[in-house]
């Protein structure tokens, strides 16, 4: 049994992202971090008390003004660090998450970008963090802190990629996000791949309009652009387009349709009192060990049901290019790539952490929020594919030189 990681994961993805490498590095990195987090929420906190931002003084209802700052030196949890305290010209405010005469700040380390990549709500983070340490913490100072991590998500979204994998699934999943004060349909891009050693990553979430298969060119563009130069097998939904845009950025990538979306979409035209039948009739095409066996069983379903439901029917006959890629490998293949599974499993756990907000405020918030659940649900992404070994097999025996040029 694989022995259980521990640390913060949060901490760890963004540690691998800033090039940490010894204990040393570790430690400036964090108390850096924590350094950087604790001075945003200070600057917040006078903030709300002055009740203007700086150089906005034509919001300034008050006498009162920034006064520079007072260095102190507090405790983490990773030694001391060097903080700068806001002051005010009054003399009045009083800070609350690192009280005047408070030297241990190691207790409120990492806590509210902890309960964000939980899905916590803004208004529970504020009174969670009022129950546990006093601390008053509004949207604006969440927003603040959480601001943190678009520096390091945009590093994630650019960094070096492997040169060939040899699986990718491809799906989008859809987000209410205010925009200039409507609230639009944005989509969540996603691209998980699998390396040649047979471990998963997320190589990247992209926001953008309603799902289309021109956006994806931009995705798969920038797949090239950050060193991905093959792409053995693509499993893809049914989006119109799609495969053209695959092989406009990779014209030698096999393209998988999965098998569920396709039946979903047939299913479509068939009548509830047949729904049951006709799924079962369908199950020895996708099912079958061979093309040749599939199409046989295609022949009689299409003479079952074809005056009844043709364009159900159809959709096979017309799909079955993208359909029958599945065909050419052994079950251990063809398990992997003739459904979007694994994509629909991360992206309902995506769900779990979103399901609190109706619409997120920004690109930015809805952004936040599934890179820190992609840093939570990968961690557990450790150990290859089972039998990838055997995996890795057939692929060089298919693929040949473009598996052999990465070894």
């Amino acid at each position: 049994m694989a022995r259980k990681e521990r640390g913060n994961p949060k901490l760890r993805a963004m540690m691998e992202e800033f090039g940490v490498k010894t204990m040393d590095d570790v430690h400036a990195f964090v108390k850096m971090l924590t350094a950087d987090t604790i001075q945003a929420a200070l600057d917040a906190e006078l903030e709300g008390e002055l009740g203007y931002s700086k150089y906005d003084y034509k919001n300034k209802n008050t006498k009162n003004s920034r006064n520079g700052y007072s260095s102190k030196t507090v405790q983490g949890s990773f030694g001391e660090m060097e903080i700068d305290v806001p002051r005010d010209r009054n003399g009045e405010f009083e800070p609350q998450l690192v009280k005047k005469h408070q030297t241990d700040v190691s207790a409120i380390e990492d806590k509210v970008i902890f309960l964000y990549s939980q899905g916590v709500s803004t208004r529970d983070i504020q009174r969670t963090m009022q129950e546990m340490y006093g601390i008053d913490v509004d949207d604006s100072r969440v927003s603040k802190i959480t601001d943190k991590l678009l520096p390091v998500i945009r590093e994630w979204q650019e960094r070096p990629l492997q040169n060939v994998y040899a699986m990718v699934i491809l799906d989008a999943v859809h987000y209410n996000v205010r925009e200039n004060g409507i609230v639009t349909k944005k989509a969540a891009y996603v691209a998980i791949g699998t390396d040649l050693e047979g471990k998963k990553d997320v190589l990247g979430i992209w926001l953008g309009a309603t799902e289309s298969a021109k956006y994806w060119l931009n995705v798969l563009t920038g797949l090239k652009n950050r060193g991905v130069k093959d792409i053995l097998i693509a499993s893809v939904d049914g989006l119109s387009g799609f495969v053209d845009a695959i092989h406009t950025a990779y014209p030698n990538t096999e393209v998988q349709r999965c098998v569920i979306h396709q039946i979903r979409a047939s299913t479509r035209y068939v009548s509830y009192k047949d729904l049951k039948a006709f799924t079962a009739d369908l199950k020895p095409v996708y099912k079958a060990p061979t093309e040749e066996s599939a199409l046989a069983a295609m022949d009689e379903f299409e003479a079952k049901w074809s005056q009844k439901y043709a364009l159900g029917v159809k959709s096979w006959r017309v799909n079955w290019p993208e359909l029958s890629t599945m065909f050419k490998y052994p079950p251990e293949i063809r398990t992997l790539i003739y459904t979007t599974n694994a994509i629909e499993n991360f992206n309902r756990q995506l769900r779990k952490v979103t399901k609190t907000k109706s619409a997120f405020v920004s690109d930015d918030a809805l952004m936040k929020i599934l890179y820190l659940a992609t840093v939570n649900i990968t961690e557990k992404w450790t150990m290859p594919i089972r039998n990838w070994g055997n995996i890795l097999n057939h692929l060089i025996i298919y693929f040949g030189d473009r598996v052999d040029a990465k070894f």
